[in-house]
């Protein structure tokens, strides 16, 4: 919780109220220098002080109320007017019913604005916000919503048919605010020439408030959403929104023609880009902070006929953290994989097409054989998630670094296993097979359909086949497929054709006790039916005979004939197999998988 101006500091109020001393302030400042914490957690962290103590003292710093949970009885009836999502996203819970019908919520921020919009939308009344511990709003979600499902609670049947609800409707009203800016009549007087809008007079309306909350809540609707993109369109009459949550694109709301300069030039001053240049492309980057949780942006926009368009890739740090083992591999993928990660030299790449997850598996790698003892140099385009313990290089190609010049001199560097971010010439993958041949774990990616064709496209690059054979000692190709909701998934009976397009027999004896599910669509996944996302992976570890066949310049075809006869499980298979476990339906199947059967 960040002091506003014209508030006393708290740790001074802790002081006055004698719960810390000067001198274990003055130790927490300190500690504060090299941390991104705000005092009062490092109060606490450092045991001087107690948490209710902290938050009664901050609830008197804002003027706020203080609830306290342990003597306040929650109606929970009043509290499954949310979902646990939701209560969990703005560590929230409704309490009880106040006076003149408002609802009084327990909230970690209660001076969350965009929270407070959304929570009195959802529950359309008055709120009431009142600060408690989050430790114990924490153990009260848990308590109340046990055995409730996450999606339930306080919505109709035809609610959660409803369509998907992003609660962005406060952003109407704020681009009502920028038509008397001046903006519009900018506009109507540049006509269909956007070039000739007053440079000015744009940067002027980018940095009031309407514009810079439009900004700042289309971003923080996108990382609460788990959104992995957001597009900011120009259309003919309006700006589109939309959000790629889990592979797929959802419109969220167009917003009036005259917000589209500003709202674009409000970005590119977040990304320290250029605003009065609109006729090439830029790419700039944005670092926020959203519920104690860091965020990088990359951003690029490009010219269009209608205005620029902007795209912002959200890099979630999290998603690299989970850990090998929770992406998806099968206890039999897992535990090669594991063999595979640990060897001494060689080459691992990743394969698959932009956005099939590739950059995450190989984050996953480093994290897993991250140590004191290893020596890990990545060259990588851009650079997307900083590591501890980990040398990063970013490729700078107006500078001369490209993957190649940056291979060379990774060799010097006594490296023990070296990232290359994508293999995209001749060049780059000779270094990094000489780099595998001599004693270093070479990681890396490139676009092929499937394992097997790893092979005939780095022959196609130009590389000898001797030189893939000594050096490749595993392809991994994968997808992406969006896992069931567990709170509306049901069973059903996928049509026959489609099962047997697959390789399954819906009539042999042994799939008759063998059950498929499908969402039907709730408020936890926006009656979409689908929540998050699960790796479909497909390893191909070479062996001797498939070394020989490289060698002898087999096609594809022989390659996986070869593969599959040593275990190989294919890309379908996989996803067969989690289909047939109620992870993932037969239709996302079909949508991510179909084309490699």
């Amino acid at each position: 919780m960040r002091r506003s101006r014209g508030r006393k500091r708290i740790g001074q109020m802790l002081i006055e109220k004698g719960h810390i001393t000067d001198e274990q302030l003055e130790q927490a400042l300190a500690a504060q220098e090299d941390s991104t914490q705000l005092i009062g957690e490092i109060l606490m962290d450092l045991g001087f002080v107690e948490e209710e103590a902290l938050y009664r003292t901050l609830a008197e710093q804002l003027n706020v109320g203080y609830v306290d949970l342990d003597k306040t009885k929650v109606d929970p009836n009043v509290a499954h007017l949310i979902t646990q999502d939701v209560a969990t996203r703005y560590m929230a819970l409704p309490v009880d019913r106040g006076e003149r019908g408002t609802i009084r919520v327990a909230m970690k921020e209660p001076t969350d604005v965009i929270a407070l919009d959304d929570l009195k939308m959802r529950l359309q009344v008055q709120v009431e916000p009142m600060l408690a511990p989050p430790s114990k709003i924490e153990q009260l979600i848990e308590k109340i919503y046990a055995g409730a499902p996450a999606g339930g609670g306080g919505r109709s049947a035809a609610a959660a048919a409803a369509p998907a609800d992003f609660g962005m409707g406060n952003l109407q009203e704020l681009a009502e605010s920028v038509r008397d800016s001046g903006i519009l009549a900018a506009e109507e007087d540049a006509g269909a020439d956007e070039a000739r809008i007053d440079t000015d007079r744009i940067a002027d309306v980018a940095d009031e408030a309407p514009i810079i909350r439009i900004a700042k809540i289309t971003i923080q609707r996108a990382i609460q959403e788990r959104a992995s993109d957001i597009h900011v369109e120009p259309q003919a009459n309006g700006v589109r929104i939309r959000y790629r949550i889990d592979g797929v694109l959802h419109e969220i709301l167009n917003l009036p023609k005259y917000v589209h300069a500003p709202l674009i030039s409000r970005l590119k001053i977040m990304a320290n880009m250029n605003i009065a240049e609109r006729r090439v492309p830029q790419d700039g980057r944005i670092h926020i902070r959203h519920a104690g949780d860091d965020f990088d942006l990359r951003v690029s926009t490009i010219p269009t006929t209608l205005g620029e368009k902007c795209v912002m890739r959200i890099l979630d740090k999290r998603g690299i953290m989970m850990g090998l083992a929770n992406l998806g591999f099968s206890p039999e993928m897992m535990a090669q994989m594991e063999t595979l990660i640990r060897q001494p030299n060689g080459m691992i790449l990743s394969t698959g097409p932009t956005g099939s997850g590739k950059t995450t598996t190989q984050y996953s790698i480093l994290n897993r054989i991250n140590d004191i003892e290893t020596n890990i140099i990545t060259i990588e385009d851009p650079v997307e998630y900083q590591i501890d313990g980990i040398s990063q290089v970013h490729v700078n190609r107006k500078a001369g670094l490209t993957f190649a010049i940056a291979l060379k001199y990774f060799l010097r560097q006594d490296p023990d296993v070296i990232l290359v971010g994508e293999i995209r010439d001749l060049e780059t993958s000779e270094i990094a097979i000489q780099a595998a041949l001599t004693g270093h774990l070479v990681l890396s990616t490139l676009h092929t359909n499937d394992a097997p064709s790893t092979v005939t496209r780095m022959i196609d690059m130009g590389v000898e086949p001797f030189l893939i054979a000594s050096s490749v000692i595993a392809s991994v190709s994968q997808r992406l497929a969006r896992k069931l909701c567990d709170d509306c998934k049901e069973p059903y009976r996928p049509p026959r054709d489609q099962l047997l397009g697959l390789g399954f027999d819906p009539d042999a004896p042994e799939n008759e006790d063998v059950t498929f599910y499908r969402g039907t669509g709730c408020a936890s996944c926006r009656n979409t039916g689908y929540r998050g996302r699960v790796g479909i992976f497909e390893l191909m570890m070479l062996n001797q005979e498939i070394r020989e066949l490289v060698v002898k310049r087999a096609s594809a075809d022989q390659v996986k004939e070869a593969a599959l006869a040593n275990g190989m499980v294919t890309l379908s298979q996989d996803a067969l197999s989690k289909a047939m476990a109620g992870v993932t339906d037969i239709d996302e199947i079909l949508r991510v998988v179909s084309t490699v059967r």
